[in-house]
């Protein structure tokens, strides 16, 4: 194994796979796993090439190189997006070639193949997941990125962050990583069904929801030279879908949040009927019916939904931030109401007062959540 210092010595102890997954990347497979293989010579390395069917040629020129090198490995399958093929490598090296720490890395030279070091030096220091992040201080992204681009990966890796409930971590979309064996067992790695790019989310997920310890190295990602990016809109919406998918089925606090908000909606349309019944106009009913609805969700909240939290305050403290929070709530549920009620005057007022509860839902959950009912205990999932 090249390198210097402690890297040797604690590599030659344990087995290494580079679970490179590939389409159509005839271009870049022969130079990189020469850079790879020259950076890493020890017999206790493996490079696997996880190749779906590329029509380019690709798996044969993995299959020319590996014909030199016993540690080149290919495994061929059909295509079904990024994340199933990681599934099958991940589990192929650790099943088949007996690895005790995968590297995740592109095949496109984005990421360089010489900071792998830097990632298998975290595990060496006791961490099971060594992030190569471009968001933490010391990281970058090319500079050849068009603008949307930065955009869509900036505020996609947002998202992805709050909404998934991974906040502790810089760049939870980052797909150079170094993880420990063990910690992929604990995540049931096999069990993952994400096909396309929301996996490195998923698998992150996972990750820390089994107690793995995370860390980030600084990297700069570089805009590919050769080939053509396989991301399509298609991934795009499907990364959005399963993000949610995970806040939904995360943690049991947002299935009781959730239960608190039907029996508020219950609460808000049944009163505001009720009001109309009573000969009130409907832009009075509306905020009268959603007042209610948010002293009922606070209540069932702050003695029900977060009470296995450590709370930072006193209630009346709470009780103050819930109010304002409240307060906004009240504005965006109604303004969407009267838009809407402009909009579709002869829609039924009941079913307008219902879709103005969705976006003063969300915003409900998430303020509330992070700021008046946080929790002080530290925690890799929030």
């Amino acid at each position: 194994m090249s390198g210097t210092g402690d890297n040797v010595k604690r590599l030659r102890s344990s087995r290494v796979c580079f679970v490179i997954p590939t389409y159509n990347e005839a271009a870049n497979v022969t130079p990189l796993l020469a850079r790879l293989t020259g950076l890493y010579r020890g017999d206790d390395t493996a490079f696997l090439i996880v190749d779906d069917e590329s029509p380019d040629g690709t798996a044969d020129l993995v299959r020319e190189f590996a014909a030199n090198d016993s540690r080149v490995r290919l495994l061929e399958g059909k295509r079904r997006g990024l994340g199933d093929a990681y599934v099958r490598g991940i589990t192929h090296a650790l099943n088949n070639l007996g690895a005790q720490i995968i590297v995740q890395m592109d095949a496109d030279f984005s990421h360089d193949p010489a900071d792998a070091h830097k990632l298998l030096a975290h595990l060496d220091a006791g961490t099971d997941v060594a992030i190569g992040s471009r968001y933490v201080a010391g990281g970058g992204i090319d500079a050849r990125w068009s603008p949307a681009r930065r955009l869509l990966s900036r505020w996609g890796n947002r998202l992805a962050r709050w909404v998934a409930g991974l906040a502790a971590v810089h760049d939870c979309t980052a797909g150079f990583k170094a993880i420990n064996a063990d910690a992929l067992r604990a995540a049931q790695v096999e069990k993952i069904s994400v096909q396309g790019y929301a996996f490195q989310v998923v698998l992150l997920h996972r990750l820390l929801a089994a107690g793995a310890r995370v860390v980030e190295e600084p990297i700069y990602f570089r805009e590919r030279e050769r080939g053509h990016t396989k991301l399509g809109v298609k991934d795009i919406f499907a990364f959005f879908c399963h993000i949610w998918w995970l806040r939904l089925t995360r943690h049991r606090t947002f299935i009781k949040f959730a239960l608190t908000g039907l029996s508020g909606a219950v609460i808000n349309l049944g009163s505001f009927q009720i009001l109309l019944d009573l000969g009130l106009h409907k832009l009075l009913a509306s905020p009268i019916a959603i007042e209610l609805s948010i002293v009922s969700n606070f209540l069932i909240n702050n003695y029900w939904t977060f009470a296995d939290r450590a709370l930072t305050g006193r209630k009346r403290v709470r009780g103050m931030k819930f109010n304002l929070v409240s307060l906004a709530t009240l504005t965006l549920s109604y303004a969407t109401f009267v838009a809407l009620s402009a909009l579709f005057p002869s829609a039924l007022p009941v079913l307008l007062q219902g879709l103005g509860i969705v976006p003063a839902a969300l915003l409900n959950y998430f303020v509330n959540s992070f700021w008046t009912f946080r929790d002080i205990k530290p925690r890799g999932l929030r």
